[in-house]
């Protein structure tokens, strides 16, 4: 074969795979760009979650006025509610009813819960009786502390696990 007919087949060769894998390149783009303005958005929704956080820690302390406190509590209840939404607008396979009956399941779960925590099987006298079982069981396996290092030691330890000096 000639040396030109070897390169115009290698050319050829690369052109069509530049026109195979650009699809590949312009849909990972798209996806990154997509992906990088949800994480955005959720980094100033914690951003905001936190500024909530520290506003009421520091009215709590007195830090800030009673009249100042309700206006920067809604500016930022208001930033985070539109953070939300643009969350929302970017995920749309959370649509409405999805979201109402998600939050219903979660609703009847608590609910569930809340049934099966308020009828409890034990009594009081029975859960006392195992708590002090669990501490004498507790206080048997301790066997002091390493006079060398400090570090607490079993009844069991012939050696310190932390130092390794003879304990008995």
């Amino acid at each position: 074969m000639d040396l030109g007919a070897i390169f115009l087949l290698l050319g050829v060769l690369i052109l069509v795979a530049v026109y195979v894998a650009r699809p590949f390149m312009v849909r990972e783009r798209r996806l990154a760009a997509e992906e990088h303005e949800l994480s955005v958005l959720m980094a100033e929704r914690d951003r905001i979650l936190n500024a909530l956080q520290e506003l009421d820690f520091d009215h709590a302390l007195g830090k800030i006025p009673d009249e100042d406190y309700p206006s920067q509590r809604a500016f930022l209840l208001q930033k985070g509610a539109d953070a939300l939404r643009q969350l929302d607008d970017m995920q749309p396979s959370l649509a409405a009813g999805t979201t109402e009956d998600r939050l219903e399941a979660a609703i009847a779960a608590r609910r569930a819960d809340a049934g099966s925590a308020s009828s409890p099987t034990m009594s009081d006298d029975d859960l006392e009786e195992l708590i002090a079982k669990r501490r004498a069981a507790r206080k048997d396996k301790a066997g002091g502390f390493c006079p060398k290092c400090g570090k607490p030691v079993l009844v069991t330890d012939s050696f310190c696990p932390n130092c390794g000096r003879p304990l008995k």
